[in-house]
């Protein structure tokens, strides 16, 4: 599959912006970023790209802050070489250490998982996948049933088959992130996961006990009263991909209307993830 790579710098952009301006891209279909002098690149399906929506995109900041960016198409053999240069080991509250299958093992560590994150989202560095692995760390999931949503790289779901969970189903709506996922869980000798391609109208007409939900707010506001419809009495949800304000506050607000409620937060920089239990 071919990607092109978009080289971004910025003048005058504040953290903040940069966070939104990143989710909108994600919109746009650029599905991978990390940090470069300046600014960022992103990395898109190049069948999946159009420029002018990416020049009216960038228009609606134009109030805001300079930006200007560069192209290049990434060959497809070049993008293992690209995460082995990028992808370092990381250590979350001194007990989970994720790593990719070039780096060396550290079984001193009560869990490690191993991740070839390819072109999927979800390998630990960002707030919100650590913000959720810190959750998931001091949750009880021995014996639950988990729902995943937008799994990315697999990595939450990955974390509690190692924690004990009885079934894990994982979901995201990009082919590469399934194939990612199935990959990660056989590397993690996890094979009590299912993974499906598709979005809300593929989760089964199963029950969970807890709910994984690292994605942006406004497909968190269509997909809470799916999520509602399989999640147990007393099953919690753990979500993610958000802001403080308003994100927080409409979120709660949708929760309620299902008999979901809030119970507590974290937030990481311009990031949040939140903790709520459905009521009995």
């Amino acid at each position: 599959m071919q990607y092109i790579k978009a080289i971004f710098k910025f003048n005058g952009i504040e953290e903040f912006q940069q966070d939104l301006l990143i989710s909108d891209l994600a919109d746009l279909g650029f599905d991978t970023f990390e940090d470069s002098e300046g600014g960022f690149t992103a990395f898109v399906i190049k069948d999946n790209f159009n420029e002018q929506e990416l020049k009216d995109l960038l228009g609606g900041y134009a109030d805001d802050f300079a930006t200007t960016y560069i192209l290049e198409d990434v060959a497809d053999e070049n993008w293992n070489a690209e995460w082995e240069k990028n992808f370092s080991p990381l250590i979350i509250d001194d007990v989970c250490y994720v790593r990719a299958t070039f780096h060396e093992p550290k079984p001193s560590y009560p869990y490690e998982i191993i991740i070839d994150p390819k072109m999927a989202f979800g390998t630990g560095h960002h707030q919100t996948t650590t913000m959720m692995i810190q959750y998931i760390l001091s949750a009880d999931l021995l014996d639950k049933n988990i729902l995943d949503m937008g799994c990315g790289t697999g990595i939450l779901a990955i974390l509690a088959g190692k924690l004990g969970a009885k079934s894990l189903m994982a979901i995201d709506y990009d082919d590469i992130c399934y194939e990612s996922t199935i990959e990660n869980a056989t590397l993690n000798n996890v094979i009590n996961l299912k993974a499906l391609c598709g979005s809300k109208e593929v989760i089964p007409d199963e029950t969970y006990d807890v709910i994984f939900a690292n994605i942006n707010r406004n497909i968190l506001l269509d997909q809470i009263h799916r999520y509602a419809e399989v999640l147990k009495a007393e099953g919690k949800i753990f979500f993610s991909g958000f802001y403080l304000e308003p994100d927080l506050s409409m979120i709660t607000a949708e929760c309620a209307k299902y008999g979901i409620k809030y119970l507590d937060h974290k937030q990481n920089g311009d990031w949040v993830a939140a903790q709520f239990e459905k009521k009995q």
